[in-house]
């Protein structure tokens, strides 16, 4: 048995507003008590006056996301890139996000050498290769282009109805843990507008029945109105993006139970840095069109009652944008917010009640900074040395 005790901390707990008193007492990787008086333990923690949190859990987050060249990241072995997504894992949990979701990547293997502790890395949830439709958001290929592209790292093209049931299955077979989907345009993809609906609705409802069969669910990146709503009346349980929600398709997601997955730091990002990275002026139009319109709807969801969480979607070299995505997030959200949407509510998302939160019973994920968060929430994306993680209740930094 092996105990840890942190003492001399405030803490937030994943759920409420308040910072209640510590101390955080774990058993065995588990949390086992918080508050009371100080437990004997083989090793004690001094939090120095700052916050004890949750593991931050970021619930879109691509491994395999190593280039914003959607062609050339597909055209790379695959060998390599998992060797660069390996660091980019190890990276993320350096800054505290203790379980990701990765929508549009990873595989099997990838979470094998993460079991077997072969790297450093988040909890690891993957849903493997996104679907896409022809000429889809995950169809790399520009419009005179006659490569295959056919490479799935992180998209795969796929056309109807049997071959989605398909790929929905095998996806499943390997682990997978839920399914995503391309339902509208996107910035990087050079060929599809941004608002139109993709996949029918018959392509859609195959997909979200094969997932709820086996106990999971349907992502969707999706930005505009009609693309969202296509998505929630086929079933899908969580809308990546949704830049351009509107108040009476937000009301919708809210009837429906959808979550919203925000992914606000990565349109910033490009927007300050795309021109230097050689962004095609295709994509640096389309996100311009949608990089103020996501904080608008983000209000639009909490006033509807949407359920919303955080994700972050950087791609190639803005992966170092990470804990500025908690920043822009607290900019639109507040701070407790922001931080309930990064704890608790994520883990919701992914199912997972036992993550997200500093409480009796769940897994000792937590991230230690140097203040107290709620006065000072710049701590969340100051540098290394004002954070500690811990990850299963082992002090790794």
């Amino acid at each position: 048995m092996s105990t840890l005790s942190i003492v001399n901390g405030l803490v937030f707990d994943g759920v409420s507003s308040e910072l209640i008193d510590g101390p955080v007492h774990v058993v065995d990787g588990r949390i086992a008590s918080v508050g009371g008086p100080v437990r004997p333990a083989d090793r004690v923690l001094d939090a120095r006056g700052g916050t004890v949190l949750p593991g931050l859990i970021d619930a879109h987050c691509h491994a395999y996301g190593i280039d914003l060249n959607m062609l050339a990241l597909e055209s790379l072995p695959l060998s390599y890139v998992a060797l660069a997504g390996a660091r980019r894992l190890a990276a993320s949990l350096a800054r505290g996000f203790t379980t990701l979701r990765d929508p549009s990547g990873g595989d099997a293997g990838l979470a094998r050498a993460i079991a077997e502790g072969l790297i450093p890395s988040p909890r690891y949830l993957w849903l493997g290769a996104a679907l896409s439709q022809t000429g889809g958001h995950g169809d790399a290929r520009g419009p005179d282009s006659d490569v295959c592209g056919c490479a799935a790292h992180t998209c795969e093209v796929v056309d109807g109805v049997d071959p989605l049931r398909r790929a929905v299955r095998d996806r499943f077979r390997r682990g997978a843990h839920a399914i995503k989907i391309m339902t509208s345009g996107g910035v990087v993809s050079l060929t599809d507008p941004i608002r139109i609906p993709q996949y029918s609705a018959e392509e859609i409802q195959v997909v979200t029945a094969e997932a709820g069969r086996r106990g999971s669910y349907v992502a969707a990146h999706a930005y505009s109105p009609e693309a969202i709503r296509h998505s929630i009346d086929n079933g899908v349980r969580t809308i990546e993006h949704g830049n351009l929600l509107d108040a009476e398709t937000a009301a919708a997601m809210a009837a429906t139970g959808a979550f919203l997955v925000p992914t606000l730091v990565t349109y910033e990002a490009m927007e300050r840095r795309g021109g230097d990275l050689g962004m095609a002026a295709v994509s640096r139009q389309k996100n311009s069109e949608v990089l103020e319109a996501g904080r608008k709807a983000v209000e639009l969801a909490r006033g509807a009652g949407v359920r919303v969480g955080f994700g972050t979607d950087l791609m190639g070299p803005l992966e170092d944008e990470q804990l500025n995505g908690l920043r822009v997030q607290v900019e639109v959200d507040g701070v407790f917010l922001a931080l309930q949407s990064a704890t608790s509510v994520n883990a919701d998302l992914i199912r997972r009640r036992d993550l997200g939160r500093v409480q009796e019973g769940c897994v000792a994920d937590l991230l230690v900074v140097d203040a107290n968060v709620m006065d000072q929430p710049s701590v969340l994306w100051a540098g290394p040395e004002h954070r500690t993680v811990i990850q299963g209740g082992t002090i790794l930094t």
